[in-house]
């Protein structure tokens, strides 16, 4: 018998991720252990909280149309559904970007006293922001950090723009500092390209980090809590068709994405290793991705991905089938030890 009753299962954000989260969050939804736990599907974006659908044990999903969807009380994290108030046990957050990976909906629940399926408000709001990541981390003497700069919108971006190029060279990497799936991401070669790339960045928030490029190969890990400990999945190797892994190739199938990554089983491990350290130096819970380049002098991080994709083609689930598991009981045990 597990800890919980019934789950709640929240997607969509108030983000550019909006939809990859919704896509996210009904594959997770789906794959929840009907045996074990009344599942309640939730679409929340702009404050805007309402069930979806719901699949109690042992039975079919019931979905409710647009326009009559209960919505959900969030004094107490509740919902009434044909005449019955239903308090839900644990959130199984999955919205990409705001408010789910920014601190902010964990920061709810905290104070709800809600449990929840990731690491906690504090170590979020840290860990989500680019720049306040590689900040928390750059101590460590385990793997090496791009040389970067950060851009807020209050400054002279022409001014800045000059200054960047001078110390950290080309190519460089633009992105938002909060912000993932590729959104507002430029890869500037030619230095009179920066103010421009630096404003397009602004479109997804306030601040930006501009980051020297890493030749290198790519490989991402994925960290997880079960009974025993702290645990790896398989390496994947990104071998993007564009120049980076930009949403077209992430979404839009122009990248290879290799399970298990074709390295030797040393490579494998340190990389594991590293992505482990980063996992308990953060004190993270459930399950994160931890994103490199294996350059030429060294393993660079990249960032972490607090709440990484889950439909049934994202890199996850690909290392989930290639260790071996089943994909609903891995979800069990991200519940279970949460």
């Amino acid at each position: 018998m597990g800890k919980y009753n019934t789950i709640a299962v929240i997607y969509g954000s108030d983000s550019s991720e909006w939809e990859v989260a919704c896509r996210s969050g009904e594959y997770v939804a789906s794959r929840i252990d009907d045996n074990s736990y009344d599942v309640y599907e939730i679409f929340a974006r702009h404050g805007k909280w309402s069930l979806v659908a719901m699949r109690n044990r042992n039975s079919m999903r019931v979905p409710f149309p647009e326009g009559s969807r209960p919505e959900i009380d969030k004094t107490d994290f509740s919902v009434t559904v044909y005449g019955r108030k239903v308090k839900f046990d644990f959130a199984y957050i999955m919205q990409h970007g705001a408010p789910g990976e920014t601190g902010q909906i964990q920061g709810y629940f905290e104070i709800l006293g809600v449990p929840f399926s990731t690491s906690s408000s504090f170590v979020s709001s840290v860990a989500f922001d680019k720049y306040a990541c590689k900040s928390y981390i750059k101590d460590v003497d385990f793997v090496k950090f791009a040389p970067d700069a950060l851009v807020r919108k209050c400054m002279d971006v022409d001014a800045v723009s000059s200054d960047i190029v001078t110390r950290l060279g080309l190519p460089l990497f633009v992105k938002p500092t909060f912000g993932g799936s590729s959104f507002g991401i430029t890869k500037v070669k030619d230095a009179k390209d920066l103010p421009d790339a630096i404003r397009f960045a602004f479109t997804e928030g306030e601040s930006v980090i501009v980051e020297k490029g890493v030749e290198g190969r790519e490989f991402t890990c994925a960290v997880y809590t079960d009974a025993d400990g702290v645990k790896t999945l398989p390496l994947i190797e990104i071998v993007s068709e564009n120049e980076y892994f930009d949403y077209d190739a992430k979404y839009n199938g122009h990248s290879q994405e290799i399970c298990p990554a074709p390295i030797d089983a040393d490579k494998t491990a340190a990389i594991q290793k590293t992505a482990t350290e980063i996992y308990k130096r953060f004190g993270f819970r459930g399950l994160v991705r931890c994103d490199f380049i294996d350059g030429a002098d060294g393993l660079y991080f990249l960032e972490v991905n607090l709440i990484p994709g889950m439909t049934s083609a994202s890199l996850v689930p690909k290392m989930v089938r290639t260790a071996g598991l089943d994909i609903t009981a891995f979800l069990t045990t991200i519940i279970e030890n949460c």
